[in-house]
């Protein structure tokens, strides 16, 4: 029997819990819901979840302490639906660990769009070139899915582990923000949710996060990994 994909729908309000479950389920996904996080938990809990999809603001537990509990648990991606669009809350969800943040304001059609993209990047997956990438002082365990700092394990979400990834893998190759973005994200989203990865990735690999050595800006283009790899 084919297996179809499942997304779980969190928001409290009924009107967008039933438009996304319409959209969703006319792409040929199986949708469950949940109007809070008790919800959410119990669902994700009794039943296998591809994806989630969720609101911030919510009775009792918010999104951001939802979201905490999951990734406590599972690596299921996460999309963030919010009518909250400031900075500071795009920053704060994607350094929890979502895969991408939407404003409410996006269409139907576009969070589909963004949802495929997410779910495409975790059923793909990436090759794995060899067992370590070995920098020194960072060293990336691709198998294990394991990055350490001066002998210490980091704790990296998926995304993280993944961009870093392929930036080890192709040292002095400069990658746009286009094509990064891309890659990891598909064609709709927040530019600047790139912009946050980086950062959370240098704040965990480099000594100085604000005079990088391993992730570095070529202005006006993208980033590049520099390092010499051990044999």
């Amino acid at each position: 029997m084919e297996h179809k994909t499942t997304v779980l729908v969190v928001d409290d309000e009924e009107d967008i819990v039933s438009l996304m479950r319409d959209f969703l389920e006319a792409e040929g996904y199986l949708v469950q819901t949940a109007h809070d996080g008790r919800g959410a938990l119990d669902a994700l809990a009794h039943a296998p979840v591809d994806c989630v999809l969720l609101d911030i603001m919510m009775p009792g537990q918010s999104g951001f302490d939802v979201l905490r509990r999951i990734r406590a648990l599972d690596d299921v991606p996460v999309l963030f639906l919010s009518a909250r669009q400031e900075d500071s809350d795009k920053i704060r969800g994607l350094g929890l660990g979502a895969d991408d943040y939407i404003v409410k304001s996006a269409t139907p059609g576009e969070i589909v769009a963004r949802i495929k993209a997410v779910l495409r990047r975790y059923q793909r997956g990436e090759p794995q070139v060899g067992a370590q990438l070995d920098y020194g002082r960072l060293v990336l365990d691709v198998r294990a899915h394991e990055v350490r700092v001066d002998g210490e394990p980091v704790q990296c979400t998926r995304r993280e582990f993944e961009l870093l990834q392929l930036l080890a893998e192709n040292p002095r190759q400069v990658f746009t923000r286009e094509d990064l973005f891309e890659r990891f994200w598909g064609e709709f989203g927040d530019r600047h949710t790139l912009t946050v990865h980086i950062g959370r990735l240098r704040e965990k690999i480099e000594e100085d996060p604000a005079r990088p050595r391993y992730i570095v800006t070529v202005w006006g283009v993208g980033y590049r990994f520099e390092g010499e790899r051990r044999k």
